[in-house]
């Protein structure tokens, strides 16, 4: 049944109707595993990103990111970048490196807050001590040099590192080439000195506040060195992540050690902050 008597051979159109369900099967299945691929990063957790300052909880800021890149344009330091095709529906929305260019605030009202549309970036913060990034860890406390008693001289990331800063005392208004700052410091303090909020904390307590404006003042330190001992006569000290760390990653970027002794952990973003370090561990 179903062939020809005279060759005993299945009829053409049999065989190209087969041929083409089995095409648009595997058509099917292309799609249903393209459409995986973005599914599963996001519900899965494989992709964690920090994200720019004011975003709102993972799940809401993707339905709420439309993907514009405003937020990209209008950074001073170019921190933001837009993810690829690797992070499936997130494909497109804004992201940092901190390791790379960490947000230093160098804008003072928040300009990618401010270009934000759609309110993924929310707007119900104005100031730099208002955003949660990320959380700041203490990942490689062996590594540091404060607690090793060291200190540090020289390019901190080397000549080649290409990421901005701002220092006040040099320029207010625009961000320089890290690689064009020399330190010479006894004891490293380098993710200390260079804390955003730290810095704003030093400003507000001289008198004299970001753009003259006390709402600018953090209410709350975000890091700062705790003495733990001496080393062949050197006094050590351990770095220590306090309640107003805000997760923006300049301390990642400025550590001049391979790797960074702080990693900024955006899976703990919108947790409470637990006070840690000081002892090279976190709570």
């Amino acid at each position: 049944m179903g062939k020809t008597e005279a060759t005993g051979e299945q009829p053409k159109k049999s065989i190209r109707g087969r041929r083409e369900f089995l095409r648009t099967i595997g058509m099917t299945a292309g799609l249903v595993g393209a459409a995986m691929l973005g599914i599963v990063p996001v519900v899965k957790g494989w992709v964690k990103r920090q994200r720019p300052p004011g975003a709102l909880a993972e799940k809401d800021f993707l339905a709420s990111c439309i993907k514009c890149g405003q937020c990209v344009q209008v950074c001073p330091v170019e921190s933001i970048k837009l993810t690829d095709i690797d992070d499936g529906f997130g494909v497109g929305t804004p992201y940092i490196e901190p390791r790379d260019q960490a947000c230093d605030f160098s804008c003072d009202g928040l300009q990618c807050v401010l270009a934000c549309p759609t309110g993924a970036l929310t707007h119900h913060i104005n100031y730099s001590h208002q955003s949660n990034m990320a959380v700041a860890v203490i990942a490689n406390p062996a590594k540091c040099l404060a607690i090793k008693g060291e200190g540090f001289k020289g390019l901190a990331r080397g000549a080649d590192f290409g990421g901005l800063l701002r220092f006040d005392e040099i320029d207010r208004w625009n961000p320089l080439p890290l690689n064009e700052q020399e330190f010479d410091v006894e004891v490293c303090d380098l993710c200390v000195r260079t804390c955003p909020i730290e810095i704003r904390i030093a400003q507000c307590d001289a008198g004299n506040p970001p753009a003259g404006d006390p709402d600018q003042c953090p209410p709350e330190a975000a890091i700062r060195l705790v003495e733990t001992g001496e080393v062949d006569g050197r006094k050590t000290f351990a770095p220590e992540i306090l309640a107003g760390c805000v997760g923006c990653g300049v301390c990642e970027m400025i550590c001049p050690v391979e790797p960074a002794v702080i990693v900024m952990d955006s899976s703990l973003r919108g947790e409470p902050i637990k006070v840690h370090g000081g002892g090279g561990g976190h709570a």
